[in-house]
């Protein structure tokens, strides 16, 4: 971390970086953004932003179970709890029951009203209600560490896996006579996407998460013309609205996540816009 401050104070000598807890959020941002550039374009191909925004809501309930079992750090059972309920919502869509909307629907429901109950158990849920705005800058060096190393595979992953990621989500029946594993690959994008959920929930919070998932690639696919733009403009869209709702949210003394949204969501306009002139 003290190459880190020593890089920021030389190459950006500006008043608001000269705050440790400011160069920790800067650097939060620039490793998060990027994930969820990348991880955008596929959920919005694929028509997952309700699955996406189900795992932020079952935060509450794996708050609630460490909780119960004493875990000092919740990020773990949040884990635990979303990877479980993202099987869960998986195998009951493969068994045809019912819409994918209509089960994500009730797992999600079912999530928050749990996890409200517990939490809220004996009053006690006012401790808690942070993870629902999240706060940035709080980030330590520490969940810097962590992050770094999430970012790391999660590129190492897209790179190797992308092209039979996409052709599974666009033609699954041409993959399987492809010899890919699809329905492999569904999990492990899904598992993927619980992760990330996560790691930065308790910076991003709970209510907005989902929205700097889906905006930017919704915003980059607007303008894209084709697969490589989709994805370079989702990321620098993503990188952009972080970076500027960082700087807004000090000097406005907003919530840094909700500002980046906004942010995010003007971008959104703007290639709307765009897209109807063209």
């Amino acid at each position: 971390m003290h190459l880190w401050y020593s890089l920021v104070d030389s190459l950006l000598p500006f008043g608001w970086l000269q705050h440790g807890f400011m160069k920790n959020a800067l650097l939060g941002v620039l490793l998060v953004t990027p994930i969820f550039g990348l991880l955008g374009t596929m959920i919005v191909n694929n028509k997952m932003a309700f699955f996406s925004d189900s795992l932020g809501h079952s935060a509450l309930t794996g708050i609630a179970i460490g909780v119960i079992l004493g875990i000092k750090n919740p990020v773990w059972s949040i884990l635990f709890f979303a990877v479980l309920i993202t099987i869960a919502i998986l195998v009951v869509k493969e068994a045809n029951t019912a819409s994918t909307d209509t089960i994500i629907g009730v797992f999600s429901s079912t999530a928050v009203a749990l996890g409200l109950v517990i939490l809220s158990r004996n009053g006690g849920f006012n401790k808690y209600s942070g993870y629902l705005i999240g706060d940035l800058l709080s980030i330590s060096p520490t969940d810097l560490l962590t992050l770094g190393i999430v970012f790391v595979m999660v590129i190492l992953l897209w790179v190797i896996i992308f092209n039979k990621l996409l052709l599974s989500s666009m033609n699954p029946s041409l993959a399987r006579s492809r010899g890919i594993r699809v329905r492999g690959y569904e999990y492990l994008f899904t598992i993927m996407m619980a992760v990330i959920v996560t790691i930065s929930i308790q910076w991003v919070g709970i209510l907005i998460i989902s929205s700097l998932l889906i905006i930017p690639a919704a915003a980059s696919r607007n303008i894209a013309k084709n697969m490589r733009q989709y994805h370079v403009y989702s990321v620098m869209i993503a990188l952009i609205s972080g970076l500027s709702g960082l700087i807004i949210s000090y000097f406005w003394g907003t919530a840094t996540g909700a500002t980046i949204v906004l942010v995010t969501s003007a971008f959104f306009a703007l290639t709307f816009i765009m897209k109807l002139r063209l």
